[in-house]
């Protein structure tokens, strides 16, 4: 061979093998805001995906390594945010409420366009009812759909089921939970009888399944202690839900002087965690606006989704993360409360981040600057500059939602 024959050859190996390095990652995401809680990261930088999972963060990933290249200039790129309460047993059956009812949502319609990659249906189906959600819901969900399992055996169906305390076993409620991992915690909701037991039975059952509780706690006449609720009844770790409500009965966080219970900041300090749970009733600015002034933040964020709090003030999770950001929270404290924070809570720490080797669930937004108007649960506004607006969202490394078509090539383009 000679050396006309061995430099051509040489070239010919070096293409193949340029080119095979050129298609290294799937997905490039180049010139975006990386916010990622879990790992300090608050700065410009490129994140690059391979075979479903994060393969790179880095400072100026060539391009040329990936087969596709989403530019995020002046973009705000994310963990896969996680709705730690929203309610997605839907079905067609009236008087269901949110077990196989009319009133849950299918996920993937009200989350992908919002960054959400997770949820977690917060007890709209109780040990008797699971599986058919299971069935029905989560394995035919692009979104990941984690839950709450309902103390209540036949779950969130409203009414007198709600109220039956024959149908609250904590022993038969752990045992499905330990059977399913999809099942991150038990649920307490919506009961107004004058006992302790659907908590303590809730307790008990986290107790033997090691997982937390989500209390929606109120309806009580009149109104049980808060404070007993939160100092002797749930553990560190537990989770109060609606935390800036202001519903009959319930004791709410901020008192008639806008000052923050002490008894409120002793439960988060041990470990309770607060979170935001919106829902169509359950989010109050006289409530949010002088405790997140006084520096009382919720430690999750959530939506509380079903057809009665869509269309009304809370809207979306996005929409909610914008009141945050415009009562005082900063960019980087709202991300951390939707993405890593969350995770930790429900014990799924695979999730809520963009370590190397994570699955790559991703959100990409813009933080909009104007004049927006917000509203709370009682339906009354509150004006705000910023509003976050989600551009793309990546569910296991794939594009499932573009409002503006930035990760696609121009019809015309050759």
């Amino acid at each position: 061979m000679n050396s006309i024959t061995r430099y051509l050859v040489f070239i010919f190996c070096l293409f193949i093998s340029l080119e095979g390095h050129m298609q290294s990652y799937s997905l490039l995401i180049k010139g975006g805001h990386v916010i990622d809680p879990k790992n300090n990261i608050d700065k410009k930088m490129d994140v690059a995906i391979a075979d479903g999972k994060i393969a790179l963060v880095a400072d100026n990933i060539d391009e040329r390594l990936a087969a596709s290249v989403i530019h995020a200039e002046g973009l705000y790129i994310t963990p896969g945010l996680i709705d730690m309460h929203s309610h997605h047993f839907f079905g067609t059956l009236p008087d269901r409420y949110l077990c196989n009812g009319l009133e849950a949502l299918p996920p993937d319609g009200f989350t992908f366009r919002s960054g959400v990659t997770t949820v977690v249906d917060a007890g709209s189906s109780g040990w008797k009812s699971f599986n058919l959600f299971k069935e029905q819901t989560i394995q035919n969900s692009k979104t990941r759909v984690l839950a709450f399992l309902n103390i209540v055996g036949e779950g969130m169906r409203g009414g007198p089921y709600e109220q039956n305390l024959n149908d609250m076993d904590s022993k038969m409620t752990a045992l499905v939970v330990q059977q399913n991992p999809e099942l991150v915690g038990i649920k307490v909701a919506h009961y107004s009888g004058g006992e302790w037991d659907p908590v303590d039975r809730a307790v008990g059952a986290g107790k033997i399944a090691n997982v937390p509780v989500m209390i929606d706690f109120g309806e009580h006449q009149p109104p049980f202690s808060l404070e007993e609720l939160l100092l002797k009844r749930l553990r560190p770790g537990d989770i109060f839900t609606h935390t800036f409500a202001n519903v009959s009965g319930r004791m709410s966080v901020v008192d008639k002087q806008d000052q923050v219970y002490p008894f409120v900041w002793t439960a988060q300090k041990r470990g309770i965690i607060f979170d935001l749970g919106h829902g169509g009733g359950s989010f109050s600015f006289p409530q949010a606006i002088p405790a997140i002034k006084a520096g009382f933040f919720p430690n999750t964020i959530s939506t509380d989704l079903h057809t009665g709090s869509m269309n009304a003030g809370m809207k979306d999770m996005a929409n909610v993360m914008s009141k945050l950001i415009n009562l005082g929270m900063s960019l980087q404290q709202v991300i951390s409360c939707s993405t890593w924070i969350p995770a930790q809570t429900i014990k799924r720490e695979q999730l809520g981040h963009l370590s190397v080797g994570a699955g790559a669930d991703v959100a990409i937004f813009n933080l909009r600057e104007g004049k927006f108007g917000f509203i709370d649960a009682a339906g009354y506004r509150m004006d705000g500059s910023e509003k976050l607006e989600c551009e793309v969202t990546i569910r296991d490394g794939k594009v499932v939602y573009d409002l503006n078509g930035i990760s696609r090539p121009a019809w015309n383009a050759k």
